[in-house]
């Protein structure tokens, strides 16, 4: 689970929906994960000048586009005609 957000860039609220987890604790593993891996994302947010403030709201961004995506699809669910 931790691959397919850091390899593929999926949000967390993804990922966690697919796995039935709760997207805290995937984002606790990611970062811990991060720690002890060492991941390049430390090297890369020194060259585009991201803080780790503006990473987080960046994830954040993307887990509200999840859920916005999976709102969407169930309003459409919803409104469609049953018979």
């Amino acid at each position: 689970m931790v691959e397919e957000v850091i390899e593929f860039s999926k949000p967390i609220a993804e990922v966690a929906r697919e796995y039935g987890i709760a997207a805290q604790s995937l984002g606790n593993w990611i970062k811990k994960y991060r720690q002890t891996h060492g991941h390049d994302d430390a090297g890369s947010s020194a060259t585009t000048g991201t803080t780790a403030r503006e990473q987080a709201l960046e994830r954040e961004v993307q887990e509200l586009k999840a859920e916005l995506s999976f709102v969407k699809k169930a309003a459409a669910y919803f409104a469609r005609d049953p018979q």
